[in-house]
């Protein structure tokens, strides 16, 4: 209330900034845990002796991203194999990417919002100082100045606060992303591999 009228976007863009990072943070947490390298290599396995069925029956049974795009990839291999891996890794890469324009909306707008605070209290301070009398003004000065500051320190505190789980949602991306490409690497050399192998080489 001591913060002026801008205090109520500033409380309502953190709201929103709360709700998207737990969110978030729980989605990491959750993929994090249905992660199964494991699973993946033996997936590759099969895919380097030639068996796509073996490769599919395993990667079907996971949670696991990676493996969610290999068997898509792998079950559309035959019409195009790189068109297939790009479009379930976007996808899956979207998952990540969720909620991380909105972060970065809070994040930019919260000080913005502290500094126009900052204006309306000065101006709320100045605006006092028009009557003359300064003495009789003193409550208000008082409050356009604790306006200001407490708006401009919401603003800030805001800010600094969210950037903490957007970089650490950023970087979980990003290694998503190397994740999925190191997959489509491993794929592809394997599936030319297992295609340039004598047959009697892949079931030996």
């Amino acid at each position: 209330k001591k913060g002026g009228p801008v205090m109520w976007p500033i409380l309502i863009i953190s709201f929103v900034g709360v709700t998207v990072a737990v969110e978030r943070i729980l989605f990491v947490i959750r993929e994090n845990k249905n992660r199964e390298p494991e699973l993946v290599e033996k997936m590759l396995e099969c895919v380097e002796r030639r068996d796509i069925d073996g490769a599919l029956a395993i990667g079907r049974k996971s949670k696991d991203f990676i493996a969610r795009i290999m068997v898509y990839t792998l079950t559309n291999k035959e019409y195009s194999m790189t068109n297939a891996f790009i479009r379930a890794s976007g996808q899956e890469l979207a998952r990540f990417g969720q909620g991380m324009a909105v972060l970065d909306t809070v994040i930019t707008a919260a000080p913005l919002l502290g500094l126009l605070g900052t204006v309306t209290g000065m101006m709320r301070t100045f605006g006092s100082l028009g009557g003359g009398d300064v003495t009789a003004a003193t409550g208000t000065i008082t409050g356009g100045v604790a306006e200001a500051l407490i708006a401009t320190m919401c603003g800030i505190f805001i800010a600094v606060t969210f950037l903490f789980p957007y970089n650490y949602l950023n970087a979980r991306t990003e290694e998503a992303r190397h994740e999925v490409a190191d997959a489509s690497n491993a794929l592809e050399i394997l599936v030319k591999k297992s295609e340039t192998m004598p047959p009697f080489a892949a079931h030996s």
